[in-house]
């Protein structure tokens, strides 16, 4: 049993275990959003298991820089392959180098772009130019991106709960457990 942690704007933040959600409960951190129908029961106080819960004081990151990561490179994207525009879940999607390594192409911001397999393997070790394919969009490093992350689970595998604040989110990137 895990629960769905929101950001104080109603977001998906992070999957959090149930333990970790009580304590922050009790520590007057979270609000309880919505519950599991497992009763918790210690001596002196019983509750529902929290399903989701959302932070009540927000925290603005002072990073300055994106770090180049694949998923950070599909988060850019909007997980969507920029070749034939197909949005993918992540394990659906690669990264592809503009120009390719053998031609000596970089693994940078602005060479790297999220594409599905099979447009990956139609293009192959060429330039897009040289497979006869375009890209929906030049790559290029972002100034930032976006403070929450999309859930990183198959919409098969997300709890009914979590819908609704999932909602364009499922399918597509990282909260971690």
């Amino acid at each position: 049993m895990q629960t769905l942690m929101l950001t104080p704007w109603m977001a998906p933040h992070k999957i959090i275990s149930w333990q970790r959600a009580v304590v922050l409960a009790y520590l007057d951190k979270v609000e309880v959003i919505e519950t599991w129908d497992a009763e918790l029961r210690a001596p002196s106080v019983a509750m529902m298991a929290p399903a989701v819960v959302r932070l009540k004081k927000g925290s603005v990151s002072t990073k300055q820089s994106v770090r180049f990561s694949r998923v950070n490179v599909f988060t850019r994207d909007k997980f969507r392959c920029q070749y034939c525009g197909d949005k993918k879940p992540i394990k659906q999607l690669n990264y592809d180098h503009v120009i390719p390594r053998v031609q000596g192409g970089k693994t940078v911001w602005e060479n790297i772009v999220s594409s599905c397999y099979a447009c990956n393997l139609r293009k192959g070790s060429r330039t897009p130019e040289q497979a006869g394919m375009k890209l929906l969009r030049q790559p290029k490093k972002p100034a930032s991106l976006p403070v929450v992350p999309p859930v990183r689970l198959d919409e098969g595998e997300m709890p009914d709960v979590w819908q609704p604040y999932c909602d364009g989110y499922a399918a597509s990137a990282p909260l971690s457990a």
